[in-house]
């Protein structure tokens, strides 16, 4: 059997996620501290300071939220989809644009408490020690916002962040299985690691520029205090102070994360899926 033939299971994708994550969890760190900071420190003045006040250590503030979050969000958005095939034609673009809307929409949702933890506990890196939050690790934030918060505060930013996964899966995985598509029409590309990182890279661009905005709105919400905002729209205006820009403050770090994260991601999946995937007779 060619490892070409191999499809991927439901899981494949949650794993391969989790593997991206911690190699890019930093980065991810550096863009979260970016977005919730009302100034304008740099990515070059923002990481020495981090180091030299706390330490490399720092720069895996979270980490385990952020595992966490992949084991559900995109767990669910992969599974999802490739559960999905079965049901809605992929063969045409508007197929997987419609079946990745709805895998993010389901993954978003999922993911929102994780999410919520995992932005915290990355966030506390540039706050005074009396401000921190001082999670333990992911379980640990999920319950103490539970009992000092409330339920509903788990899901707090769940509708940019829902709204921000429907556009996060279009832009990674319907681009990325289309861009694969096409290059393999070619008489250039195969099935391998170069078509994989060249459709992967095409992805992570393209999910970058569509969820930047969002992006930033979520990490306000899920970050600020009980009371700060009125609502999403409050939380709208206050970024607008900044310009046009402020929506898509952290961009450079965004994409410098997002785009080795989603390459990463697709080419452990794609590993995975031809070296441990299936076949439909199997």
């Amino acid at each position: 059997m060619s490892q070409k033939d191999r499809k991927s299971r439901w899981y494949f994708g949650g794993l391969a996620s989790v593997g991206a994550a911690i190699v890019t969890h930093p980065l991810d760190l550096i863009k979260v501290t970016m977005q919730t900071q009302q100034g304008k420190l740099s990515v070059v003045q923002l990481v020495p300071s981090i180091i030299r006040e706390q330490g490399v250590v720092a720069l895996y503030s979270g980490i385990s939220a952020s595992m966490l979050r992949q084991m559900t969000y995109s767990t669910t958005r992969f599974g999802a989809y490739e559960v999905g095939k079965s049901y809605i034609n992929t063969d045409t673009f508007t197929g997987k644009v419609l079946l990745a809307g709805f895998s993010g929409f389901a993954g978003g949702i999922i993911g929102t408490p994780a999410d919520m933890v995992n932005v915290r506990m990355q966030n506390d890196v540039k706050l005074p020690r009396d401000q921190r939050r001082n999670y333990k690790h992911a379980f640990d934030g999920l319950i103490k916002v539970y009992r000092q918060e409330g339920f509903a505060k788990l899901f707090s930013g769940a509708t940019t962040a829902t709204t921000r996964g429907i556009l996060m899966t279009i832009g990674q995985i319907a681009f990325y299985d289309e861009t694969k598509k096409h290059l393999l029409a070619t008489a250039y590309f195969q099935d391998n690691l170069v078509t994989h990182f060249t459709a992967s890279l095409v992805a992570g661009a393209i999910a970058t520029t569509l969820t930047q905005p969002l992006d930033v709105l979520k990490t306000r919400s899920m970050n600020a205090k009980p009371g700060e905002y009125k609502g999403l729209w409050d939380i709208v205006k206050h970024v607008g102070q900044l310009g046009p820009l402020g929506f898509f403050k952290g961009y450079v770090p965004a994409f410098v994360r997002l785009g080795p994260h989603t390459i990463l991601t697709f080419v452990f999946l794609e590993q995975l899926r031809m070296n441990f995937g299936y076949t439909s007779s199997s």
